[in-house]
């Protein structure tokens, strides 16, 4: 009996093994598939590099919304956490004062804010949606500056508020919060940056 019932267990596992393997893996985001077949060999040539691996490409992208209201209520940060993890897909970090400011009420170790830092696909996923659907989405839009670099390469935008990305819905917002959204690439300079942010369809102002 007991050779039996591992002879049927076998030949159950052996039955499931194929439906196992039919599962495909998950898709390649499309910035990065184009990034490796059309960006990169275009900065190549553009940049007159010679190594590959030296091509400026994006490390990671660090969203940070900060919430001063937190110190009076702390209530307040709550939403500010679930709405920032609805935007990145990934849970926040809270962000605590490091010091205490008496003149803005902050005391050493309290709550100001959130922050998620993205790497790998979900960056990729993010800065896609970033371009071609949030930005679009701001009233009276032109086109971001081309000056908010930091000289080492990376980038900052400011976005007044939440409303813009289309995971947030209209009804269950109570406050606007503004956000800053940090593009960290691997470039040399900020004119390294700035031309694979361009290639990548970032819409720098005229």
């Amino acid at each position: 009996m007991a050779k039996e019932k591992k002879g049927q267990k076998e030949s159950a596992a052996e039955s499931k093994a194929p439906e196992q393997a039919r599962h495909s893996a998950k898709e390649r985001p499309r910035l990065r598939a184009r990034f490796e077949k059309e960006v990169a060999p275009a900065l190549l040539k553009e940049l007159e590099l010679k190594n590959p691996m030296a091509v400026p490409r994006l490390h990671k992208i660090v969203v940070n919304m900060g919430v001063g209201e937190a110190t009076q209520n702390a209530k307040v940060l709550d939403p500010a956490v679930n709405e920032l993890g609805q935007i990145t897909g990934q849970k926040p970090v809270v962000t605590r004062a490091k010091k205490s400011i008496a003149a803005f009420k902050v005391r050493q170790g309290q709550s100001i804010g959130a922050m998620v830092t993205l790497r790998g696909d979900r960056m990729y996923e993010f800065f896609d949606r970033l371009v071609n659907i949030v930005l679009p989405r701001v009233r009276d839009f032109r086109g971001v500056s081309s000056k908010s670099f930091d000289g080492r390469g990376n980038y900052t935008i400011g976005l007044h508020d939440q409303l813009i990305f289309p995971e947030i819905s209209y009804e269950k917002v109570d406050k606007l919060k503004g956000m800053n959204v940090t593009i960290v690439t691997t470039a040399a300079n900020d004119n390294q940056a700035r031309s694979l942010l361009k290639h990548m369809g970032m819409p720098f102002r005229a």
